[in-house]
């Protein structure tokens, strides 16, 4: 497989992850919250994780205009979207309410997958 194969799939892979999360975290925010290791939150956390829902809705909008497009303003997008990620998550593994064993971990993680999705996004912008 190349890598620009890779990062089709990936891409493909993230339209389905960023649709879920985004249509999880609006309907059912606290059962979403809970899957990724949150403990029980409180209304005001429920309503600003609820939030993000549409932010990951257009995360994968993006991807799938990439995917069908791809087009090399689209991989610059998404090369820039996903490098806005790289940081978020491992802020959130901060929080006292990430309490489920390897929850903390997963999110430094979602970091690495961000920081190396931005640069294999820029890679196919500039291919």
């Amino acid at each position: 497989m190349t890598l620009e194969q890779a990062l089709r799939i990936t891409n493909v892979n993230m339209i389905a992850f960023d649709l879920l999360l985004g249509s999880a975290a609006i309907a059912a925010p606290a059962a979403t919250l809970k899957v990724l290791g949150h403990e029980e939150p409180s209304p005001d956390a429920r309503h600003l994780f609820r939030r993000c829902g549409p932010i990951w809705l257009t995360f994968a909008a993006a991807h799938a205009l990439a995917a069908r497009r791809g087009r090399r303003a689209d991989w610059q997008s998404l090369a820039w979207l996903r490098g806005t990620e790289i940081a978020t998550d491992a802020l959130w593994s901060r929080s006292p309410a990430v309490s489920r064993p390897g929850a903390k971990a997963g999110l430094r993680l979602a970091g690495a997958a961000n920081l190396a999705m931005a640069a294999g996004f820029a890679w196919m912008a500039r291919r």
